[in-house]
């Protein structure tokens, strides 16, 4: 297996693991929508943007030819990590 595809395949784990951790936060948000209000609708609709935009990245890479595929990684890993952030940010305002 080629390092970008071991990149490409970490990147796809982690996202499929935070959109499954998104699909249990949305359940637990759904259960309490009346206390959360219209900032649930707003910040989930940012979270499943910010994982789309992970979604074409990963997608970019892959499509990449072999001299720039590494020159985006910084990028996808910036995007990545900014994803869970913004994650964990709204996950911790539910508690």
């Amino acid at each position: 297996m080629s390092k970008r595809d071991e990149f490409v395949e970490a990147m796809k784990r982690q996202l499929d693991e935070t959109n499954k951790q998104i699909d249990q936060l949305e359940a637990k948000v759904k259960a309490e929508q009346k206390r959360v209000g219209e900032t649930y609708d707003e910040q989930m609709e940012q979270l499943r943007a910010s994982a789309l935009a992970v979604k074409k990245k990963i997608d970019e890479i892959r499509a990449a030819g072999d001299e720039r595929w590494e020159a985006l990684v910084v990028e996808g890993e910036k995007i990545q990590k900014a994803l869970v952030h913004s994650f964990n940010y709204f996950k911790s305002q539910l508690k």
